[in-house]
């Protein structure tokens, strides 16, 4: 079965991508043409907006979970709807073959990190040194001082 979605996410920052995914245990394989999936649309789940199941599988660089050949990999696409920036695509289905545990549910550990390491990036130019604290529900906690 193949279920590929988008995570919601607006992806602009690369380099923070590459920290996040990192910090979560993956690693950002820039150039990476193609990411692991079922292999194709069998026609079950709605197609992400935009694209065509000829479109699925490949990407600009792809998201890959160290350590682990056998798990699906996350798609960094450029976006469809004309605005700047990438689009993730992955195929959650059974867990992604290991891909969600890293993840989370609904990719929402990497959506954190990467809020995270967009927020660092831009109170450190700003001049702020930043700590960082991991709440009991998980959460992450900037705190940020001059």
């Amino acid at each position: 079965m193949s279920h590929v979605a988008t995570i919601e996410v607006d992806i602009l920052d690369l380099d923070a991508l590459a920290v996040a995914g990192k910090k979560i245990g993956m690693e950002l394989r820039r150039g990476q043409r193609t990411y692991r999936w079922w292999g194709h649309s069998v026609g079950d789940y709605p197609l992400p907006k935009g694209f065509t199941a000829a479109e699925l599988g490949k990407c600009d660089h792809a998201l890959s979970i160290l350590g682990n050949n056998q798990a699906y990999e996350i798609g960094v696409v450029r976006r469809k709807d004309g605005k700047p920036g990438w689009a993730l695509l992955w195929d959650f289905y059974a867990g992604g073959k290991g891909l969600e545990a890293v993840v989370g549910k609904d990719a929402s550990k990497l959506r954190q990190r990467y809020a995270a390491e967009v927020a660092i990036k831009n109170a450190r130019r700003q001049g702020f040194r930043v700590t960082e604290q991991m709440g009991q529900d998980g959460k992450i906690k900037l705190v940020c001082r001059r």
